[in-house]
């Protein structure tokens, strides 16, 4: 397909501008409006070497510019050179490529040969997957699909946070008040209750905490009665969080957590000693940071346990032997910045290159109306629930609009967490938002629920159509302006997933699905598909199953399920 923007590159730096390609290339823009042109060249750079107002440039340089046949006409707009991509040539370049590579349309090979860790979801054994948890699950998700698109070997993990204080005192409340018939039957609830009731009672009795803690130190040393307890969360609690996580349709390739680095630390305890960076701390052992103007890290308790950093420096390790990254991504809150940057700086005092291929991507909060979280205080609302709240209103949507529709249960499951997953990621990763159902479920809005329903849309024409699409159409007969402007929201698609792999911002992938899909809603109105001359019939027939196709790799890498009837 052709790079338009580079050939106006190059067109440039053939007319003695004075820069060279790459800096052409980096000036170039998109206008805000598709109606001023399809790219624009700013002229301010050329006024100081040119002696000009950067107007007169733009006129001028309209003038004497040998365009390619790609670009219909340049244009003046004040201190801007505007572009006009030729339709028919936009039309055959951009259709074409759509319908040749189907699925493919979008990815690129620029991970080829590389590797990405992307850590995300990584639940709490015996805690509630809550609606918390959505963030870094659909982000980390998408993230993932989206770096595999772009050429990379990825590998997706959920760093189960399955060790810890937290679980010396599940054991001690299980040791108080536990009932395993009672677990068995509503494991995560019920061990939720033990959490808070046993938050509550440490905070009346602090000696309760010692208690934990001792549980704690009894099942890094391996007490048979605390692995077997602490085994048993697990396996209970995963079984609850996979059930979920196959609504989701979200799968990982590594559930290893923070149980399975607990090996390593010993190898990491050594390595720091030897390296001398260990320093001791009011009976602690600490890793002194104040020369990069961080806090000191406790790396081990005054009580001899190991903290969250010192397990984070073993799994870094163990990752880069094990997959040997070009990135380790960890999707997780933004309220970890500090962490983070403390564990990529004490990796750099340890000498090791690679820590600046260890990437946090923080996010904001969700919150719900009038609803505030705290695991502690047991005010939790399960991301289950939220699903198959989602799917039940989605239901009654169905049923309101278009109660004979088919598979009507599978459609209220697509449609339905569809809309929660594509709400969250179409807010940009590091904002708060508060989750509203009225926004996620309109059909009409910016949301899910019109991205699926647009090339859901789609399908029908084509189907009522009743013909293959023709991939040799006639590319002049595209000539309206909503035609245009849809084809170069198609083709715009690749550079977005290109932006979100660099940004670690799925965003750029819903955001661009609604201007696909607002330009095809406007094709649709505006330009008669099937009832058209046989010429422009065949091509606006491609470019219909074009769109399709864009929005259906859009949403995969979301990871949201393209339904075939709405």
């Amino acid at each position: 397909m052709i790079n338009f923007k580079l050939e106006l590159a190059e067109m440039l730096a053939g007319s003695d501008l004075g820069m060279d390609l790459d800096e052409i290339l980096s000036l170039i823009e998109i206008p805000p409006d598709r109606d001023m042109g399809d790219f624009a060249f700013p002229c301010f750079k050329l006024a100081k070497a040119f002696r000009k107002a950067p107007p007169i440039i733009a006129q001028e340089l309209s003038e004497k510019l040998a365009l390619p046949p790609s670009i219909d006409r340049a244009q003046p707009l004040g201190p801007y050179l505007n572009f006009f991509v030729s339709r028919g040539v936009l039309a055959r370049e951009v259709i074409t490529e759509v319908l040749t590579r189907g699925e493919g349309y979008g990815s690129s090979d620029i991970g080829k040969g590389k590797r990405a860790v992307v850590e995300f979801s990584s639940t709490n054994i015996a805690k509630p997957f809550h609606i918390g948890h959505i963030r870094s699950t659909v982000i980390g998700n998408a993230l993932n699909h989206i770096y595999r698109f772009c050429g990379y070997d990825t590998t997706s993990v959920n760093y189960l946070g399955d060790f810890g204080t937290q679980f010396g005192m599940m054991i001690a409340a299980y040791k108080l008040w536990g009932d395993r018939d009672r677990i068995h039957q509503d494991p995560i609830r019920e061990l939720l209750k033990l959490y808070v009731d046993y938050n509550q009672l440490a905070l009346e009795d602090p000696e309760k905490m010692d208690e934990a803690r001792r549980w704690f130190n009894e099942l890094e040393n391996k007490n048979p009665e605390a692995v077997e307890l602490w085994t048993w969360f697990k396996e209970i609690s995963l079984g609850e969080f996979n059930r979920v996580y196959k609504m989701l349709g979200i799968e990982f390739d590594s559930y290893n957590g923070e149980s399975y680095s607990s090996q390593f630390i010993e190898g990491v305890i050594e390595e720091l000693n030897e390296k001398k960076l260990l320093v001791e701390s009011d009976g602690a052992m600490i890793i002194d940071l104040e020369d990069v103007d961080l806090p000191n890290m406790i790396v081990i308790k005054r009580d001899g346990s190991s903290t969250y950093i010192t397990r984070d420096i073993a799994t870094a390790q163990y990752r880069k032997r094990e997959y040997d990254f070009d990135k380790n991504i960890y999707v997780v809150g933004s309220e970890q910045i500090l962490h983070f940057n403390q564990l990529k700086a004490c990796l750099s005092k340890m000498g090791y290159a690679w820590s600046k291929d260890c990437v946090h991507v923080p996010f904001g909060m969700i919150s719900l109306k009038d609803v505030t979280l705290s695991t502690r205080k047991g005010q939790v609302v399960f991301l289950e629930d939220v699903l198959n709240l989602a799917i039940e209103k989605t239901r009654d949507i169905i049923d309101a609009r278009n109660p004979d529709l088919e598979n009507k249960e599978e459609v209220s499951k697509q449609v339905g967490i569809g809309a929660v997953m594509f709400q969250e990621l179409f807010n940009g990763r590091i904002k708060d938002y508060v989750f509203d159902w009225d926004s996620a479920l309109n059909f009409e809005g910016e949301t899910g629920p019109y991205v699926q329903y647009t090339q859901a849309r789609a399908g029908s024409i084509l189907a009522k159509a009743g013909t293959t699409v023709d991939p040799d159409f006639d590319s002049s007969a595209i000539t309206m302006d909503t035609e245009a402007q849809l084809i170069m929201e198609i083709y715009d698609f690749p550079r977005r997933v290109v932006e979100a792999m660099e940004k670690y911002e799925p965003s750029y992938v819903t955001r661009q699905l609604i201007e696909i899909s607002k330009c095809f809603n406007k094709f649709y109105n505006n330009c008669p598909i099937l009832s058209a001359d046989e010429k422009t019939k065949r091509a606006r027939l491609a470019l219909v199953a074009a769109t399709q196709q864009v929005i259906q790799n859009g949403l995969a890498l979301l990871g949201i399920q393209s339904p075939e009837k709405m």
